[in-house]
Parts: C-alpha cells; sequence; structure tokens
C-alpha cells in the first residue's frame, strides 16, 4: 500500500472538508514525529491519514475505528496501521504498544484543538505560541468537545512534556498550513 492508496480511500470515504483538513493535520504531526524517531515516514503518514476515514460513515462508539479498522482489513492494509489506527479510539480496548500508535493517539486531539486555537487567530497558525494553546485548554468552553485528558494523557504516553509535544505539532502543522487552511 503506498501514500496515494491511503489518499484515494480517504477522499473515497470522507467528502467533509473540515474532516479531511484535520486527517491532514495528523499526518503533518505523524510524518514529522517518523522524521524524528527515525521511521518510516510513509507509514505513519498513511496512519495519520486514515485514522478517521471511517468517522462520516460510522460516527458513533464503538463504530467508529472498529468499522475503519474492518474495512482496512478487507482491503489488505498492513496489519500495525490497523492497530494503531485502532488504538486511537480509547474504547475500542486495543492497547498502544508501538512507538507509531503512541504517537497517533497523542496527536489526534491536539491536532484538532490545535487547530481550532489557529483558526481564530488573525495570522492563523503562522505565529501560534505554545502559551496560547494552553490557555485555550484551560477555558472548557472553548472546543469543548476536544478531549483535553486525552491531549495529556497522549504526552504522557510518549514521555513528553505537554509544552514540548505542543510546540512540536505546532511547528508539524505549520509546514502544511496551507493545505490545512490554516495559511
Amino acid at each position: 500500500m503506498t501514500y496515494q492508496d491511503a489518499l484515494q480511500l480517504m477522499h473515497e470515504y470522507v467528502q467533509n472538508d473540515a474532516l479531511r483538513k484535520h486527517m491532514y493535520a495528523v499526518e503533518a504531526a505523524m510524518r514529522a514525529y517518523a522524521r524524528k524517531n527515525n521511521e518510516d515516514e510513509e507509514v505513519w503518514a498513511m496512519t495519520g491519514l486514515l485514522h478517521d476515514f471511517d468517522y462520516e460513515q460510522y460516527p458513533t462508539i464503538p463504530e467508529h475505528a472498529t468499522k475503519g479498522a474492518e474495512i482496512l482489513r478487507q482491503k489488505g492494509w498492513p496489519e500495525n496501521i490497523v492497530t494503531a489506527i485502532l488504538g486511537h479510539a480509547t474504547y475500542s480496548g486495543v492497547p498502544r504498544e508501538t512507538r507509531m500508535a503512541k504517537v497517533l493517539f497523542a496527536c489526534d486531539e491536539l491536532c484538532g484543538f490545535i487547530t481550532a486555537v489557529a483558526v481564530i487567530r488573525p495570522n492563523k497558525i503562522a505565529d501560534l505560541e505554545v502559551s496560547s494553546v494552553k490557555k485555550k485548554l484551560k477555558d472548557k468552553a472553548f472546543a469543548k468537545n476536544v478531549n483535553r485528558d486525552e491531549i495529556k494523557q497522549g504526552a504522557e504516553e510518549l514521555g513528553i512534556p505537554l509544552d514540548d509535544h505542543i510546540r512540536f505539532v505546532i511547528e508539524a502543522m505549520k509546514q502544511d498550513a496551507e493545505r490545512l487552511g490554516l495559511k
């Protein structure tokens, strides 16, 4: 399977532009973490790109991620990608045992939150600072559907201070700001 296969599958299942941009954001963060960890960048990017591909059709718990895993297996996607995607949904009960699975979980909610913070700023993500993200994290009314506990848990599972994780993901997303609608 190639990145083009993943992109085609994502476009087949996802029509919502905001969801596509979220998946691109997670892809950008996964790609950057793969580079940092000397891992297979394309595999990590595909995992980030596909993590929510089933969400439009199966948005409810426990269908989301589980149905996607079934589809990916039927199409012959590698088990390490399928398992990581299952692990990003805590309710799946699938443990995050690989570094890739932990990074996916750590980046998913954070990418959504960073996007929410960036879109309301005049310069979008260009000058976004960790302090701005952390300030908004304290405001429970802002982006209230984002699970802040999972953001913290993700950084803890990676063994990285939350500030460093936020900074790294902001920088990764900046590299793809135009595609993410954050330029």
